[in-house]
């Protein structure tokens, strides 16, 4: 469990410095294309001194939230619980292994939230960048897609018992939800969508189990454990339906962005 452990985390924080870097590298071309120094160097009595920009200095800070916003506010987890919840339908331990999950995960998330994301940079990162744009109107322009998003996937109940537990009003719109009602509620819509599309992929895989089971019962065969004669017919079916492609269809189109 603890080498399960181990490498789930180093998984998770190599892809958390690979969006990183994604998310620096404009920055730092646009500080240098604009002749901004990122890192002045001044000398001093007592030798050089170096100060870092105070933008720099933000965004660093901000780039630490990044893995809770990825998990937070977007598909990834309703996608890798299902996951999670095939591979243990299928009995196959692990198998795919927890890096396969996480990275098939974070790629069907960019896929899928990929215009959400087109549309927070042309309408707030990209003049944001040119300085056609303000900080504070271009986070209030990044943040309309994103809650746009969030709002479609998140039923009205969540959102009600949320405010109802904030001691919050009714609201007139959608548009009024407080961001900090929006993303508990989000997060648990995510999750009753993820374990309801699981409990619907596990019914053909506990049939089978029971099938198995109740053969080697009528054999006479019960030290034998289901659980071997079950997982190649399971495997068998899964490859026959063509079953990853049928998933990664059903997760990408069960997400709503009418």
């Amino acid at each position: 469990m603890l080498r399960k452990s181990v490498s789930f985390k180093l998984a998770f924080v190599l892809m958390t410095l690979l969006l990183i870097a994604m998310c620096l590298m404009p920055m730092m071309a646009h500080a240098q294309a604009q002749g901004i120094p990122l890192v002045n160097v001044s000398g001093g009595k007592g030798g050089q001194q170096y100060s870092m920009s105070l933008q720099l200095l933000g965004l660093m800070t901000t780039l630490t939230l990044l893995p809770s916003m990825l998990l937070m506010m977007t598909s990834f987890v309703r996608i890798i619980i299902v996951l999670s919840i095939l591979r243990q339908a299928l009995g196959t331990a692990q198998t795919p292994p927890n890096t396969v999950l996480v990275g098939l995960a974070l790629f069907l998330t960019f896929f899928i939230m990929s215009p959400v994301f087109e549309s927070v940079y042309k309408d707030a990162v990209g003049p944001y960048m040119n300085a056609n744009l303000g900080f504070d109107k271009a986070l209030i322009k990044a943040e309309a897609p994103i809650r746009d998003f969030m709002m479609k996937q998140t039923r009205e109940d969540d959102i009600a018992m949320f405010m109802q537990i904030a001691n919050r009003r009714e609201l007139d719109n959608s548009s009024q939800v407080p961001f900090t009602t929006l993303m508990p509620a989000f997060i648990t819509s995510e999750i009753k969508s993820a374990f309801t599309i699981g409990f619907l992929i596990y019914i053909p895989f506990v049939v089978i189990d029971l099938i198995v089971a109740s053969v080697l019962m009528s054999m006479g065969m019960m030290m034998l454990s289901p659980m071997i004669i079950s997982m190649p017919f399971k495997l068998m079916l899964f490859v026959l339906v063509d079953g990853w492609t049928l998933l990664m269809g059903s997760l990408a189109s069960s997400f709503i962005f009418k």
